[in-house]
């Protein structure tokens, strides 16, 4: 059955579907909805509990960004999937109808509508099994969030594993869901034909990020505190250069104005900043400049030029700027650059 056929659904679902128009699978063949679905996730297995093949249906609806998607997608009947590693991206689930148990990172989670969704990490081996369910489920690409996790925490690029079970009923968790939802409700104005400006669509990548990060027990949430300076603890007289040297990243560093004003001397600043973040006070301006300049190239208009933005933050020299960047993103201004641009005509 091709996606956008008609389906006769036996199974509770409340209210239609989400994302109609922007149908890609609707199928009651196991192993086309595998190869399907597959394609737009990543290849997995798909097995239907013995005994209850007759009541399997596979839907599938994607809205498609830059960087990110919306999805729903249902499964009548009781069925097995075993992606493995997702590899390329990271995915929130939040049931709409009926239950999932995801078992990932030895750890179990077990989902159902206004209670428990989910979050699985692309290094984490993961098997679920969806009991006539349906989930809305955001899919962010790694490259964003592991980016977004190294300007974030002062760390080069690495891997990203966040805790598995998000509480719907957690500040943290209401604000995922309804921030899915109102993108949903987006891509449904749209009527799967339009595409949101390129601003609108760097807008909601943007928060849906930072929303991610908010996620407890990230393993990275005392490190962004701590590059961020926000953790309590902190020496004033550290937090206040820190916060000056945000506020003030495009100019030209002047160590001594910067201790007068945290009301401290040079010698004692600087060992502050080696004691608490573990680097010195021009490394520390650097990577404030870098993760700038990381999310001005993940949101920049057509015309951009990476030797415009890159003085107006501050950088004097593009080829230590170039090597920093790649040192810390793993790619360089460019490689990110053509990656958002194409990323918005394929899309």
């Amino acid at each position: 059955m091709t996606a956008g056929a008609a389906i006769d659904r036996s199974w509770n679902v409340p209210g239609a579907p989400r994302l109609a128009a922007y149908g890609r699978v609707a199928t009651r063949d196991v192993d086309e909805a595998a190869e399907q679905i597959g394609r737009i996730f990543c290849p997995h297995g798909l097995q239907p509990k013995a005994g209850t093949a007759r009541d399997f249906l596979a839907l599938h609806n994607c809205a498609a960004f830059d960087g990110f998607s919306i999805n729903y997608v249902a499964y009548g009947g009781e069925v097995a999937i075993d992606p493995g590693c997702l590899d390329r991206f990271f995915l929130v689930q939040i049931p709409f109808a009926g239950a999932a148990n995801i078992r990932t990172a030895a750890r179990e989670v077990a989902t159902r509508p206004d209670g428990v969704a989910s979050l699985l990490s692309p290094t984490l081996s993961t098997r679920m099994v969806w009991d006539n369910c349906a989930q809305l489920i955001l899919l962010l690409d790694r490259r964003l969030v592991e980016q977004r996790a190294a300007a974030l925490s002062g760390r080069a690029v690495q891997p990203v594993e966040f805790e598995p079970s998000i509480a719907l009923s957690a500040p943290h968790g209401s604000r995922l869901r309804a921030h899915m939802l109102a993108l949903a409700d987006l891509a449904e104005s749209l009527g799967g034909e339009r595409r949101p400006t390129a601003v609108v669509a760097a807008n909601w990548r943007e928060t849906l990020l930072d929303i991610l990060f908010q996620q407890p027990g990230d393993g990275l949430s005392e490190a962004i505190r701590l590059h961020s300076g926000q953790i309590e603890t902190l020496p004033r007289a550290v937090r206040r250069a820190r916060d000056l040297l945000d506020a003030r990243a495009s100019e030209p560093l002047d160590l001594a104005q910067l201790a007068a004003s945290a009301g401290v001397g040079i010698r004692a600043l600087q060992g502050g900043f080696r004691r608490h973040f573990g680097m010195s006070i021009s490394d520390m301006l650097l990577d404030i400049r870098l993760a700038r300049l990381n999310a001005q190239l993940m949101a920049a208009p057509p015309e951009a030029r990476i030797i415009d933005l890159a003085f107006e933050l501050g950088f004097t020299h593009l080829g230590r700027m170039a090597g920093a960047y790649r040192d810390k993103f793993g790619e360089t201004p460019s490689a990110t650059l053509q990656r958002t641009q194409r990323g918005r005509f394929t899309n």
